[in-house]
């Protein structure tokens, strides 16, 4: 197994839970959005940077980037579809 390298991540989200409205977090199930994933769609659809700047950014290959943004992408519609909350990964400090 190769080792994973370490990704720059410059957001750090002060929320960390998105949920269908009306619906108690306890009763719900949950999809967890890993950092680099929120930093590849941070970068990728909210400063709407292209693929290759946003690697740069996060020190990683188009190609992993690809990867991770394609997770997001997959997690973030299986929680809209399916009813389920969305937690962001917190900081590991």
């Amino acid at each position: 197994m190769r080792h994973r390298k370490n990704r720059r991540i410059r957001f750090s989200p002060h929320v960390i839970y998105f949920k269908p409205c009306g619906i108690p977090l306890k009763t719900l199930a949950e999809v967890e959005l890993r950092r680099d994933e929120m930093e590849a769609v941070r970068l990728k659809y909210h400063k709407n940077l292209e693929q290759k700047d946003c690697a740069l950014k996060m020190d990683i290959s188009q190609s992993t980037f690809h990867r991770i943004l394609s997770s997001a992408n997959r997690k973030i519609a299986e929680a809209l579809t399916e009813g389920k909350a969305l937690k962001i990964e917190e900081n590991s400090l």
